[in-house]
């Protein structure tokens, strides 16, 4: 279909709560997805969700398997999630350094349940449950909160841990540890 431009942190339909699909498979979801995918693997995203790409839905997408920007993540299925709903599965967390395509060029280190249950809807209406644990729970947690209008940098603690990826990581080594979910 269409790569789209993604919009920018500042931008106000990035902070609103998007609205729940009413209709599945219908033309109108599909070419918002293919489009969603077209323009993820543009950018090398591991998600992204509608609200990026100007569309107030709650609808996002997700998957990884060999990308250079995630060399140490385990590979996360190609999904289409459609009104999610998420379920936090005890109280282990852990923090990873996260980036998004909506706020380009810059890492924050953000705390995240490390596993979970999500539930929603395929692009064809078909209710669906899947467990997630690791990278795969973060990047799940990331692309359903711009569904609520949050992006990672409201989750960050301590803002000595946030700014530009050049800046922070000027040691490769570090920098090839920097996680990116969108």
């Amino acid at each position: 279909m269409t790569v789209k431009s993604v919009l920018r942190m500042g931008h106000p339909l990035l902070l609103q709560k998007a609205a729940p699909v009413t209709g599945f498979n219908t033309p109108q979801i599909d070419a918002l997805i293919a489009d969603m995918f077209d323009t993820m693997a543009a950018q090398s995203g591991a998600g992204l969700a509608a609200p990026q790409i100007g569309v107030s839905l709650r609808v996002v997408i997700f998957g990884v398997d060999r990308n250079p920007r995630y060399p140490d993540a385990e590979p996360v299925p190609a999904t289409v999630l459609i009104n999610p709903e998420i379920e936090i599965l005890g109280d282990e967390q852990d923090e990873m350094w996260e980036g998004c395509l909506s706020v380009p060029g810059m890492r924050g280190l953000v705390e995240r349940h490390t596993h979970l249950r999500y539930t929603g809807y395929d692009a064809q209406g078909a209710r669906f449950e899947r467990v997630a644990h690791g990278f795969h729970a973060r990047v799940v947690q990331h692309e359903c909160d711009h569904l609520d209008g949050i992006l990672y940098p409201r989750r960050i603690r301590d803002f000595r841990l946030f700014g530009f990826t050049e800046e922070l990581f000027r040691d490769a080594a570090i920098e090839s540890a920097a996680v990116d979910p969108s």
